[in-house]
């Protein structure tokens, strides 16, 4: 009798996108490993999903990463690894406390390479799963304020996209993406002390449609996922414009802003 059993382990899960994703899962029928630091907001959300397994850890400590890359490893029947854990933070490179910085790079970077090579030195045998890797619009250009963030979601990308060619290329079923969502109504911008008054309600997506459209598109085969029709537009024009022509006018408005400030 084959097994039909079908097992997700979500980061960043406690709330926001990576609740999202939990709450979708347990009703395509997925069992769960939930990952995120705050315990009582796992518990909680196990709960309310009827029952999770659930591993309180902070992916930026060393003994925290190799328990979770540990317990993906022993799980025989992990088809799906939702690398979603993040954060941002807010000023200038230069002046912003350099422990965020490295967190930021070690949350974004190094827990995504090891916790995906995990996955997938057992899925690409097994001959199925996916992962999907939770990067940013913002990681298709730069923004001043948010150097590292644009830079590690440039990374997570461009990471995704080498193991999609690596996967069809020995012919794997096994399907990764990097799905790079615009504005999206969680505690993100709360967390990092950014005000969503500042930005056009037009902008902003439920973090259901986000995850709608990342199972969707991972059932389609897509490597990159950009929810939402404006955000679609943005990367686009991104991709079409000469870099030296977006850096000069980001250069501008940034000098303007900066003078309107001093006035």
């Amino acid at each position: 009798m084959q097994n039909t059993r079908r097992v997700a382990l979500v980061t960043g899960a406690s709330s926001g996108i990576g609740a999202e994703f939990a709450r979708r899962l347990v009703r395509q029928g997925f069992e769960l490993i939930l990952v995120a630091r705050r315990r009582e907001q796992l518990d909680a959300l196990a709960r309310e999903l009827g029952g999770a397994e659930t591993l309180a850890a902070d992916l930026t400590l060393e003994e925290d990463l190799a328990r979770v890359e540990a317990r993906i490893a022993s799980a025989p029947d992990l088809e799906l690894l939702v690398n979603n854990a993040g954060f941002g933070t807010k000023g200038r490179f230069w002046e912003t406390p350099l422990d965020a910085q490295e967190r930021m790079h070690r949350l974004h970077v190094m827990a995504t390479l090891r916790l995906t090579r995990a996955a997938l030195a057992g899925m690409v045998p097994r001959g199925r799963g996916g992962v999907i890797n939770v990067s940013s619009v913002a990681g298709f250009g730069q923004s001043p304020g948010n150097v590292s963030y644009c830079a590690t979601k440039a990374w997570m990308t461009s990471f995704t996209e080498g193991l999609d060619l690596e996967l069809r290329g020995t012919g794997s079923p096994v399907r990764v993406q990097a799905l790079c969502p615009g504005f999206t109504v969680t505690e993100f911008h709360d967390t990092m002390g950014m005000r969503r008054e500042g930005i056009p309600a037009w902008l902003w997506m439920r973090a259901e449609d986000v995850v709608d459209q990342s199972l969707r598109g991972l059932e389609r085969e897509k490597p990159i996922v950009v929810p939402g029709a404006i955000y679609k537009m943005v990367v686009t024009l991104e991709r079409l414009v000469p870099r030296w022509l977006r850096s000069a006018s980001v250069v501008r408005a940034t000098r303007h802003a900066h003078r309107s400030k001093a006035a």
